[in-house]
């Protein structure tokens, strides 16, 4: 009588891998992802800019105190009052950074109130 040797199939999932390395490096190299720029063409740098608040944008101390140009304001009321009728639309607040976030919030929501469509708070990044 014979025996039967049951031999497990070995999937050639080396191969496979192979096969798929191969075909990402030779669609890295082939494929061109975007247009070169010209090799003469200098890009704009902008790191040598001075980074400052927009003269236009309502700044907000830590402790809620507001300053517009350099001069106090006394309340987001007087602040919108102020500003022409054409520029109501848009509100751009800087605030501090150790400015808690429900006086932020709060700000924010005052004009809404005001009718704002918009309030936009600049950022550190949005200044570099």
């Amino acid at each position: 009588m014979r025996k039967r040797i049951h031999r497990s199939r070995v999937e050639p999932t080396i191969a496979l891998i192979n096969v798929v390395f191969l075909m990402l490096v030779f669609f890295m190299v082939a494929g061109t992802l975007s247009q070169p720029l010209d090799k003469d063409l200098r890009l704009v740098r902008t790191s040598d800019l001075e980074g400052r608040a927009p003269p236009d944008t309502l700044v907000v101390h830590p402790d809620g105190r507001l300053a517009y140009r350099g001069k106090a304001i006394a309340s987001p009321q007087a602040f919108y009052a102020a500003r022409p009728e054409d520029e109501r639309e848009v509100v751009r607040i800087v605030p501090d950074a150790a400015l808690p976030a429900t006086t932020l919030v709060n700000l924010a929501r005052d004009f809404r109130t005001l009718g704002a469509s918009r309030v936009v708070i600049v950022t550190r990044r949005g200044l570099e």
